[in-house]
């Protein structure tokens, strides 16, 4: 092989789990090259040597090869994980909010903080790998703005994500009649509080989120739980002012169940621009990538 040829990337739709963020490998210098030779040597399987038997006096069979590329991964299967993956992070955050309220605060603030971290957590570890388990709209723009998701794929998650929040909203109407107060999130204090609190806790969570989800340098096995406790920090932080949504959809089923929409602007516009920040933010401060083909294998989802 010649030294400079370029050894190009698997072919994947950005975003999907397994696929690379940018189009393909760039030529670098020996170095470089060096360690490209050295991943490929690990990852391929020689000298395995098949079962055979003294008495047939046969040779033992010697195969080498690469491993194959993981099948590509439909949208439809994408989606409908997002959609379960959301149900199961908006009926898990709500309802323990629900609970907290009926039981007259036996839950605490902590209670329900754990909740929704160990909710998010589940999910991403269950479902990061089929559709990279955003679960939130403002994730899902944020990546869509930083080229790392196809914008093509953004309404179709977001429809989902949205009604997911919604049927989840209205199954625990049903459970707990009538629905409780306490599965919305509302603002406590002035709305200048309010936006500040969700601007923050949304660029926490998205500066997390764009380190574990796109730095292969980041410690990617433990992306479900460095999210999670990201989420269980800033409830903690924001949860007694505007109930620590720092998610569009968080908000906007449990309203529209509720019929209660106080401040609900705060709530769709403060996480998405606070997940911008986050997210630019990130990619301003990370390190340089020290080989070309680190690039080849960041992918959007939480998958290790």
């Amino acid at each position: 092989m010649d030294n400079n040829e370029e050894i190009p990337s698997m072919p994947a739709t950005p975003g999907t789990p397994g696929a690379p963020l940018f189009g393909g490998l760039n030529n670098g210098n020996s170095n470089n090259h060096k360690h490209k030779k050295k991943s490929l040597l690990k990852s391929c399987k020689c000298f395995s040597v098949e079962e055979w038997s003294i008495e047939d006096g046969a040779l033992p069979a010697v195969s080498c090869s690469l491993p194959l590329p993981p099948p590509p991964v439909s949208l439809a299967r994408k989606v409908g994980a997002e959609f379960v993956g959301t149900f199961i992070l908006m009926f898990a955050g709500t309802a323990t909010a629900i609970v907290n309220q009926k039981t007259q605060g036996s839950e605490t603030l902590i209670g329900c903080a754990s909740s929704t971290g160990l909710a998010v957590m589940i999910v991403i570890l269950a479902t990061g790998h089929i559709s990279g388990a955003h679960l939130n709209p403002a994730v899902t723009i944020s990546f869509a703005a930083l080229k790392h998701f196809p914008w093509k794929h953004v309404p179709v998650y977001i429809g989902a994500q949205v009604f997911a929040s919604t049927c989840a909203a209205f199954a625990l109407k049903g459970v707990f009649h009538p629905f409780m107060d306490g599965g919305v999130t509302v603002p406590s204090g002035g709305y200048g509080q309010a936006f500040a609190l969700e601007f923050i806790i949304g660029f926490n969570l998205m500066f997390v989120v764009t380190a574990v989800a796109t730095d292969t340098r980041a410690v990617g096995e433990l992306a479900g739980i460095a999210v999670g406790a990201t989420v269980m920090l800033n409830i903690l932080i924001a949860g007694p002012v505007t109930g620590g949504s720092m998610n569009p959809v968080r908000t906007l089923g449990p309203a529209i169940a509720a019929n209660n929409y106080k401040g609900i602007w705060i709530y769709l516009i403060a996480p998405i621009l606070g997940a911008l920040g986050g997210a630019g933010t990130y990619t301003a401060v990370k390190l340089p990538q020290e080989d070309d083909n680190a690039k080849a294998r960041a992918s959007i989802s939480f998958r290790r």
